[in-house]
């Protein structure tokens, strides 16, 4: 049985998961937009997918496979998390506060940890680079 700490994370990841492919915000979106994907068995209800979102429960590995080709994303990482030799857990700073790290940020790590190794007054320089581009792409 999955303790309650897994229950939070997978819920956490099928929260980004949804928000990364914009299938909808609640429970009855989810149960509606599942049950129209879902072929194998029986469909789920309201309370399910709110027990889904909310981390009080986590699918069965059927409807974990249906999940995770409707929002392509691993079945693995829906269920537990990127793997522990995977680029998506090195040291980066969401992985440092025990954030899971969505599959597809994976190309980000390489950035991330090549900004971390510079000196403080480099990464300072980076900083302000960044926020020029980003205040301007604003305009």
């Amino acid at each position: 049985m999955p303790s309650d700490i897994e229950k939070q994370s997978f819920s956490r990841r099928l929260r980004a998961a949804l928000d990364q492919a914009t299938k909808g915000r609640g429970a009855t979106d989810l149960a509606r937009e599942f049950n129209l994907q879902h072929r194998e068995g029986e469909g789920v209800s309201v309370q399910s997918a709110h027990k889904w979102l909310s981390g009080k429960a986590i699918p069965t590995s059927d409807k974990l496979g249906t999940l995770a080709r409707w929002l392509n994303v691993s079945e693995h990482w829906l269920h537990y998390g990127p793997p522990p030799d995977s680029d998506a857990t090195s040291s980066t700073p969401s992985n440092r506060l025990g954030m899971d790290v969505h599959p597809r940020f994976g190309e980000c790590a390489s950035l991330v940890r090549k900004i971390e190794a510079l000196s403080p007054r480099h990464r300072l320089l980076v900083e302000e680079i960044v926020t020029q581009f980003y205040v301007g792409s604003t305009d």
